[in-house]
């Protein structure tokens, strides 16, 4: 700055007039202030990097509760499973001529809880009348079901009445002395008893 205004006032001495001289310094001094003002002034606009980082961050806090929810539905099927299995591996390996059996089990889902409901049923009579001046009667039945809540504490909660085990999907089993055909009856037919699944989702195998 000081080499520019140093610069005008030789060009000054040189012949310059003093009111030109006077404008250019007024002229660059309002430029300056407008550079200045650019600087400091804050944006209205995000970078569109941190606005990308901001949105992928609310993506990522929204899925956190779904993803939450399929783990531990997950994790609780795995659990059903793992207790099926060691209560059948120790059943089997208690049959005559059964050994060092080994079993897997697949589930629909986890256990299926039954809660209270009230049945509300509704029904609507009204006079229809048609265009050669006949009349008829229509009847509209509904039906709703409402959860039965009970006190409990604070708050209330569905009445719970009963829990279903989960449908199994199917049953596979590995076992020394399931290549005798007796042996691998029994296996097939205390499977399906026990976990209720139908004798053709049970898969018998021997164990080398």
């Amino acid at each position: 700055m000081k080499q520019i205004l140093d610069k005008l006032f030789k060009n000054r001495e040189k012949g310059l007039s003093k009111k030109t001289g006077y404008m250019l310094i007024l002229a660059l001094v309002g430029l300056m202030l407008l550079l200045v003002g650019k600087v400091f002034s804050p944006s209205d606009e995000e970078p569109p990097q941190q606005l990308a980082q901001q949105l992928e961050s609310e993506s990522e806090e929204t899925a956190k509760p779904v993803r939450s929810e399929e783990n531990a539905t997950t994790s609780n099927i795995a659990e059903l499973e793992d207790s099926y299995k060691k209560d059948l591996e120790s059943m089997l390996n208690n049959i005559k001529g059964v050994s060092e059996a080994e079993v897997m089990v697949n589930l629909e889902s986890t256990n299926i809880k039954v809660y209270e409901k009230n049945l509300i049923y509704g029904q609507q009579t009204t006079d229809e009348s048609d265009k050669n001046g006949g009349t008829r009667k229509v009847q509209d039945s509904t039906e709703e079901a409402q959860t039965v809540l009970v006190r409990q504490g604070e708050g209330e909660v569905p009445l719970l009445i009963q829990t279903k085990k989960p449908e199994v999907r199917g049953v596979f089993v590995v076992a020394k002395g399931a290549d005798h055909a007796s042996v691998k009856k029994w296996i097939v037919e205390s499977t399906s008893r026990v976990l209720d699944v139908p004798t053709h989702r049970v898969s018998v195998m021997p164990k080398n």
